[in-house]
């Protein structure tokens, strides 16, 4: 029972970290105007927390061992967490705001995680009527919630004020048509991102605990693993990127302070979801939990530490949310549990 609860407590830890990432890391990137430059202090963070810290603790001993199969497992998850960090930097670069990014990505993750979990575990059988539902329930409201997203006006820029204005044209009409055009080119751009984070944090999952099966069960290992493939492609290859790709952003102290807190939080989170599989958790019911809750916290956190005010919050975005809610607990309680060992003759 202890651990049963250990295991819950793990899964929190998870949702809580993971919900609060979006909106402290939309600060990070609001600061320095980037979506490189953010990027590279999630990696440092992880770097800090997933590879320095635990290998100061693997000199002390731990159980588990170094494998090829767990090794290779294990930067795989990193590379998928690091690439679904990197879609949750463009949406928001694109004009996406977390209180509806979040929510669509973990509202689709789920989805993914159960079945990749299943593909993984040969369980396409075991997807029944109510298991669908629980996806379509999930889908619903991931697009109830983008349907209904807080608005927030933002005042047109000076720059571009003035160059209406030397136009000869009246600043109150020109600037919804200019407003209409960009929010048309971007909203493909954000759903792209989007997409590029629900998949690549739902692959994370199965992917995460196959390479601690690999490892014998090991939490630190893996957890090194990620951090360095997180190096890799958050830190070394986003540095090399920022002259080529023209970065206009800027180094500040605010703005890399919130990236790493993200960073931190994400590198937690990971933490928090080898300790629930170290517990007895699986994909198929670890993250749906994790994912169905973060929406919640990140809505909250949001409410919390941005402008948005309550009263431009829909019913019908909180319907969604709950709608969320419900698909990925319907997913996690009748998805696949894969099949049991045949039993010796």
């Amino acid at each position: 029972m202890m651990q049963f609860f250990g295991m819950l407590a793990a899964i929190g830890l998870t949702a809580l970290c993971w919900g609060m990432y979006g909106p402290t890391l939309h600060f990070g990137r609001e600061d320095m105007h980037s979506p490189l430059r953010p990027f590279v202090c999630v990696g440092i963070a992880y770097f800090l927390i997933a590879v320095v810290v635990p290998l100061v603790l693997l000199l002390r001993g731990e159980k588990g061992q170094w494998t090829p199969r767990g090794v290779v497992w294990s930067l795989l998850a990193g590379v998928a967490g690091s690439l679904g960090a990197l879609g949750v930097i463009l949406a928001l670069h694109f004009g996406g705001k977390p209180i509806y990014v979040m929510p669509l990505v973990f509202g689709g993750a789920p989805v993914i995680n159960t079945l990749l979990s299943a593909a993984m575990n040969r369980a396409f059988d075991q997807l029944k009527a109510p298991f669908l539902a629980g996806l379509l329930l999930v889908i619903t409201g991931a697009v109830t919630v983008l349907v209904f997203k807080p608005q927030t006006v933002a005042p047109p820029a000076p720059a571009a004020v003035a160059a209406i204005a030397d136009a000869g044209l009246p600043v109150a009409e020109a600037a919804p048509q200019r407003t209409a055009e960009q929010k048309a080119e971007r909203i493909v751009a954000v759903l792209l991102s989007v997409a590029l984070a629900m998949f690549s944090w739902g692959s994370y999952g199965p992917v995460l605990h196959r390479g601690q099966a690999g490892m014998q069960g090991s939490r630190l290992r893996p957890l090194l693993c990620i951090g360095l493939a997180y190096f890799l492609i958050a830190v070394l290859v986003p540095l090399a990127l920022l002259v080529p790709l023209g970065d206009t952003g800027s180094w500040n102290t605010r703005g890399i302070l919130w990236s790493i807190g993200a960073g931190s939080l994400g590198a937690v989170g990971a933490l928090g979801t080898i300790l629930a599989f170290t517990l007895g958790g699986k994909p198929f019911t670890v993250m749906p939990i994790v994912f169905g809750c973060a929406p919640v916290i990140n809505t909250l956190t949001t409410l919390a530490l941005h402008e948005t005010r309550l009263d431009s919050v829909s019913p019908f975005f909180l319907a969604g949310m709950l709608i969320v809610a419900l698909g990925a607990a319907t997913v996690l309680a009748f998805g696949p549990r894969g099949h049991a060992p045949a039993k010796p003759a």
